[in-house]
């Protein structure tokens, strides 16, 4: 009997890390910015959230792929999470308070509004 319920709950874990990724998708936008400050930034903005997996942003490109689970947070979620921290994306702008307290480097040259 005890051997049983090992074998399900084992069974079970690994059905439960099996599907953490069930429902990835990958996206890639734009993300204005400067330097490897501004990446460190902007990727924590969003790495936090448990439902990315993994965020990754080209200072030369000012490309950011962020790999996520759909079903818990959606694109226009993520790129108002890094406006909240100051950065211009394709959609959204960067809270202006939030902008203001960038480091100097940091001060992007901003889209208009």
């Amino acid at each position: 009997m005890k051997k049983t319920i090992l074998i399900l709950m084992f069974a079970f874990l690994i059905a439960a890390c099996g599907n953490k990724k069930e429902h990835l998708k990958v996206a890639t936008f734009k993300v204005w910015g400067n330097c490897e400050m501004c990446k460190k930034t902007i990727e924590s903005a969003i790495n936090k959230e448990p439902a990315i997996y993994a965020a990754n942003w080209n200072t030369e490109t000012k490309l950011i792929k962020v790999e996520f689970d759909s079903v818990k947070i959606n694109l226009d979620e993520i790129q108002n999470k890094i406006a909240l921290v100051g950065y211009d994306t394709e959609k959204t702008t960067g809270s202006d308070s939030a902008y203001a307290q960038l480091h100097a480097c940091c001060q992007y040259d901003r889209k208009v509004k």
